[in-house]
């Protein structure tokens, strides 16, 4: 009889052990949480202020109407900028750029005021991931006014308003200090120049700059 009992449970254990497996597998294969749930503010709440300056090579157009033509030279200027960021991959900045451009027949001093738009690429936004992402590429729109004075001739417009596209690099050497090495175009609204008419100074501008995060 006890034999025949004890056989019984024998037989019973594979059939118990076989009924856990599927249970342990679906416990295996339970999602989980996964990088594309990272924190989009993770890096933002840390470090949401940033301050910075940066100098500018700047290449100026050339323009020409009925009666005259003019060359456009290239100058230097530098710039202070400070920003907020909202997001990991998004960021507001102020710009102010003391602005000097030249052609051979006039130059043209302006205080630049400029709010700027940046998105920075941060792979998938995964930054809890890339927590050590070096290179962060960044694109951006900016809008603003210039105050604007001319040495030699007269122009209509003291205020004009600017607009500017960017492009760049930034290069992280660790959390707090950031080196940008960036391109901008840079458009202004023509001041109405009165020795040329429709003229707009534009320039191709390459930047070296750097911020502190904080």
């Amino acid at each position: 009889m006890k034999s025949k009992i004890l056989f019984s449970i024998l037989t019973m254990l594979p059939l118990t052990a076989n009924a856990a497996i599927p249970y342990r597998a679906e416990q295996t294969q339970m999602p989980t949480e996964t990088p594309s749930g990272a924190d989009s503010r993770a890096l933002a709440r840390v470090h949401r202020f940033y301050v910075g300056g940066a100098y500018d090579f700047s290449m100026w157009n050339d323009g020409a109407d009925d009666t005259i033509s003019i060359t456009g030279k290239n100058t230097s200027s530098f710039e202070a900028m400070a920003g907020v960021r909202a997001f990991d991959i998004f960021r507001i900045e102020a710009n102010y750029m003391r602005t000097s451009a030249k052609w051979d027949a006039f130059s043209l001093t302006s205080d630049t005021a400029m709010i700027n738009a940046i998105f920075d690429a941060r792979i998938d936004n995964l930054y809890r991931l890339f927590y050590k992402q070096r290179l962060v590429p960044y694109v951006g729109l900016g809008a603003g006014i210039s105050w604007n004075s001319v040495q030699d001739i007269s122009i209509e417009q003291k205020i004009s308003p600017v607009a500017a596209a960017m492009a760049g690099l930034s290069v992280e050497l660790g959390e707090y200090f950031a080196l940008d090495f960036g391109y901008r175009y840079l458009y202004m609204f023509s001041p109405k120049f009165n020795i040329i008419s429709d003229f707009s100074p534009t320039a191709h501008q390459f930047r070296i700059g750097a911020r502190v995060h904080f």
